[in-house]
C-alpha cells in the first residue's frame, strides 16, 4: 500500500472546471477516483493503468479526463462542464499490482486517500 494525498477540490459554478491531483508515496499500477455524494453510495469515477489507458463512468465520460505522470507518481482528474450532481467528496485510489481494466469495484483498490470536497453550485 501507498499513501495518497488529494488536492484541488473547491467550490465552482455549474459549467465550470476543476482539476484534482493525487500524489502517491510510491509506485502504483492502477490509479483512479471514486466519489461519494451526501446520502448516496460510493460511485466509481475513473481508473487509469500504468500505460495511461483510462476508463470513465458513463456519468462523467466526455466531461472528465484522467491522466497520470508516472515520474511523479501522480494522477489527475480534469473535470469540465461541471454539474451540481457532481458535488461529492472525491477519493483517490490506487492498486499496487496489475489488474485488467475496466473495473469499478472498490475492492480492487488497496489504497485510498482522505478525500477532497468538490461543490458545484447551480
Amino acid at each position: 500500500q501507498v499513501q495518497l494525498k488529494e488536492s484541488g477540490g473547491g467550490l465552482v459554478q455549474a459549467g465550470g472546471s476543476l482539476r484534482l491531483s493525487c500524489a502517491a508515496s510510491g509506485r502504483t499500477s492502477i490509479m483512479g477516483w471514486f466519489r461519494q455524494a451526501p446520502g448516496k453510495e460510493q460511485e466509481f469515477v475513473s481508473a487509469i493503468n500504468w500505460s495511461g489507458i483510462a476508463f470513465h463512468a458513463d456519468s462523467v465520460r466526455g466531461r472528465f479526463t484522467t491522466s497520470r505522470d508516472n515520474a511523479k507518481n501522480t494522477v489527475y482528474l480534469q473535470m469540465n462542464s461541471l454539474k451540481p450532481e457532481d458535488t461529492a467528496i472525491y477519493y483517490c485510489v490506487s492498486r499496487s499490482t496489475a489488474y485488467e481494466l475496466p473495473t469499478d469495484n472498490p475492492r480492487n483498490f488497496d489504497s485510498w486517500g482522505q478525500g477532497t470536497q468538490v461543490i458545484v453550485s447551480s
